[in-house]
């Protein structure tokens, strides 16, 4: 079977965009009521992807979500929006592209899993779900002055934390690079 030049025949024999022409998803979460330092912690996220050529990927409402969609903008970048309602007209006013889900928190699930990797900033319960739903779904997860874990009272270092929004960023498009590498789909091994 002929190659097009957008996609591969993949092994399952389903046919996938080619990585090398797609932007790297990363997912930035946190409160939708935010504090001031988090909001400026997640603008400068969004700034620093978009930089670097990421697609910023949110739930699509507003604080932490808003304020990474609005840095992401500012440097030319593109951003999703995935909703919890089932109108369009909710994603704030910089986000690309709205996905309404109709579903809720539920959504929480699908913003971590169209990233590679997940950058979590500050944030309440719904972000320590989301959370929770990346590690162990085994996405990345780079905490930004976030949550912290302890398991039989040892600390819990699953989450990598990073010091400022550019460690945040350099360590998430390295551990997303990272898990391309080892993707069955991409020609990895694991």
């Amino acid at each position: 079977m002929e190659k097009s030049f957008f996609a591969d025949l993949c092994f399952d024999g389903i046919l996938r965009p080619r990585r090398s022409i797609l932007s790297l998803q990363i997912s930035v979460i946190g409160s939708g009521e935010a504090t001031p330092e988090a909001i400026h912690l997640a603008e400068r996220v969004g700034r620093e992807l978009a930089r670097q050529g990421a697609t910023v990927v949110t739930g699509g409402l507003f604080g932490v979500m808003e304020a990474a969609c609005r840095g992401a903008k500012e440097a030319g970048g593109t951003t999703i929006g995935i909703l919890p309602g089932s109108d369009p007209l909710e994603a704030n006013a910089y986000v690309d592209i709205a996905i309404c889900t109709g579903i809720g928190y539920a959504r929480n699930v699908i913003v971590v899993r169209s990233g590679r990797a997940v950058i979590a900033v500050s944030g309440a319960f719904g972000t320590l779900s989301e959370i929770a739903h990346a590690l162990g779904d085994n996405i990345p997860v780079i905490g930004l002055n976030t949550w912290s874990f302890s398991r039989s009272g040892q600390t819990d270092e699953t989450m990598i934390m990073a010091i400022d929004p550019a460690d945040a960023v350099e360590k998430a498009l390295t551990a997303a690079r990272k898990r391309d590498q080892a993707s069955p789909v991409s020609g990895g091994q694991g």
